[in-house]
C-alpha cells in the first residue's frame, strides 16, 4: 500500500493563503497516485499536522509521508514540522512516518518561475487573466513606475 501524504505550509491568518494550499493538495490528489492526501498548517490555522495525520490513519494509512510545502530548509523543516509529526505519530502505535526534505534546489523549480513570470508579464500588459494568486482580489500583476522616472531604456 501506498503511504499516505500530508503537505504541510507555514498557516496563515488569510484564509485565502490557507485555500490555496487546500486548493493545491486537492489538484495534486487528483495528479497524483497517492490514495490518501491530506492538507495541514504548521500554525495558525487547521487542520494541523496532528489532524492531517488522524485523517490519514482513520483512512488506513499505516505509512505517512509529511511533505512540508517550502522552498528552503530553515528552522521550521528542520526542527518544527518534525517535532509536530512525531507529536501526532505518538497517538498512533505502529504508523511509521517521514518527513521528506522541502522543495529546494528541484530542477522544475526555475520552469515554475519562467510561468509565473511569463504570465504575469503578459497580465501586466493586457494579454492574459489573472493568475490563481491574484484572481478575485485588488492585489496582482501591474508594471509600475516610480514618479518622475523614465524607465523605458530599461
Amino acid at each position: 500500500m501506498l503511504p499516505a501524504i500530508i503537505i504541510v505550509d507555514h498557516g496563515s491568518k488569510r484564509a485565502e493563503s490557507n485555500g490555496m494550499l487546500e486548493a493545491f493538495v486537492a489538484r495534486f490528489s487528483e495528479a497524483s497516485r497517492y490514495d490518501i492526501v491530506e492538507p495541514a498548517h504548521m500554525e495558525l490555522a487547521e487542520p494541523s499536522i496532528a489532524q492531517a495525520f488522524d485523517r490519514c490513519v482513520q483512512r488506513g494509512a499505516t505509512r505517512v509521508v509529511v511533505m512540508p510545502y517550502f522552498l528552503g530548509p530553515g528552522r521550521h523543516w528542520k526542527h518544527d514540522i518534525p517535532r509536530l509529526a512525531a507529536d501526532a505519530a505518538k497517538a498512533h502505535p505502529g504508523v511509521s512516518y517521514l518527513v521528506t526534505a522541502p522543495i529546494g534546489l528541484h530542477p522544475l523549480m526555475g520552469n515554475v518561475i519562467e510561468s509565473r513570470i511569463e504570465h504575469c508579464l503578459q497580465h501586466a500588459a493586457g494579454q492574459a487573466d489573472p493568475c490563481d494568486v491574484c484572481e478575485g482580489t485588488d492585489d496582482g500583476c501591474s508594471m509600475r513606475q516610480t514618479a518622475g522616472e523614465n524607465n523605458s531604456d530599461r
